[in-house]
């Protein structure tokens, strides 16, 4: 199995963050808030987009980065607007620095949820050890309002600290919310290598005892460089037991795409083409749906870069004119090239 980067040009749409944006608007002025979307490149909440327009907009792992770092400053509180009372500067230096301590993986996640239960009011988080499982839930108190992102980003902080310490990716058995499934559920496949559940009675998170290995000693260097690249390291922790549509996104990027078809695909994976298309069906996608989702976020790091032109961008995507490269970019992202560049 060909082991990814986990910067490998994922994009998610932009709704998914949208009620994180929402979330925002209660703890920042209009100013901040126009100020914070500006120097992340996202749309103003106050355009006319239509639905189809939003639920086609693209937003790229350094844009999620930048929005959470510079709302974080913002709004002092290291959940930006996720939970009814702030999370203070600091509070994950000290979570690190408590799991870090931890013997084993078990007990940095007993050390995660008491150390939460400290900070959330709205939830307890609950971790129950069986033979098969260890699962880590929110349990609400009363009936607080359900942040989609906010459910995400807890969910996958727990998943993405046990991968810092233990060295890998550690696998993940199931996630589950408790929240009805978005128009944009595919986009939490890129997010968590596990199957991913909705309208559960609550949100969590489960991995396999056998499969938490040893710790690896991690360094107050290691620590701070953690902290300065969050949310970065633990919500994209890689991709190598993710999705199958991820797994053959990713060896389309290190392959000669253009020239890749379904069968080289399926011979990387060991199955046959009509397999492959089966299981590729029950993800809700195709081949060439993943290739042109390829093209489509190498089209959106190129533009943002700003290093290549318009024509040479169109060309090293395989369009015979840059008009063809216009026209399928609008189709993508329901925005222009220049809006991207």
């Amino acid at each position: 199995m060909i082991r990814p980067n986990p910067d490998t040009l994922a994009t998610v749409s932009l709704p998914f963050i949208e009620d994180w944006l929402s979330a925002l608007q209660t703890c920042c002025d209009v100013d901040q808030i126009h100020r914070i979307l500006s120097h992340c490149g996202l749309p103003q909440p106050t355009n006319s987009k239509s639905e189809a327009n939003r639920a086609t907009q693209r937003v790229t792992l350094d844009q999620i980065v930048k929005l959470y770092q510079i709302a974080a400053a913002e709004t002092a509180d290291e959940m930006p607007g996720l939970w009814s009372r702030p999370v203070r500067p600091r509070a994950l230096q000290h979570l690190l620095t408590t799991v870090r301590e931890a013997g084993t993986l078990p007990a940095a996640l007993y050390r995660f949820s008491t150390f939460w239960n400290l900070i959330l009011d709205d939830y307890h988080i609950d971790l129950k050890s069986e033979k098969s499982k260890i699962t880590l839930s929110l349990m609400p108190r009363g009936s607080p309002e359900v942040h989609r992102f906010g459910h995400m980003l807890l969910l996958k902080l727990a998943h993405g600290l046990l991968s810092w310490l233990a060295g890998y990716e550690v696998p993940v058995q199931a996630v589950h919310f408790a929240f009805d499934q978005p128009d944009f559920a595919q986009d939490y496949g890129v997010i968590f290598p596990a199957p991913v559940r909705f309208s559960q009675w609550c949100s969590a998170i489960s991995f396999g005892p056998q499969q938490l290995g040893p710790l690896q000693p991690r360094s107050p260097a290691e620590l701070a460089a953690f902290l300065d690249r969050a949310p970065r390291d633990w919500i994209f922790t890689g991709f190598c037991e993710h999705r199958l549509s991820l797994q053959i996104r990713d060896f389309l990027y290190r392959s000669n795409w253009e020239e890749c078809r379904l069968g080289d695909a399926a011979a990387m994976l060991n199955v046959t083409p009509r397999t492959l298309m089966r299981r590729l069906e029950n993800e809700a996608t195709s081949f060439q749906s993943i290739k042109d989702a390829l093209r489509r976020d190498i089209a959106i790091r190129d533009l943002r870069a700003g290093h290549k032109s318009i024509e040479d961008i169109s060309d090293d995507l395989g369009f015979s004119s840059a008009a063809n490269f216009h026209r399928a970019f609008r189709r993508w992202t329901g925005g222009t090239t220049s809006s991207y560049r």
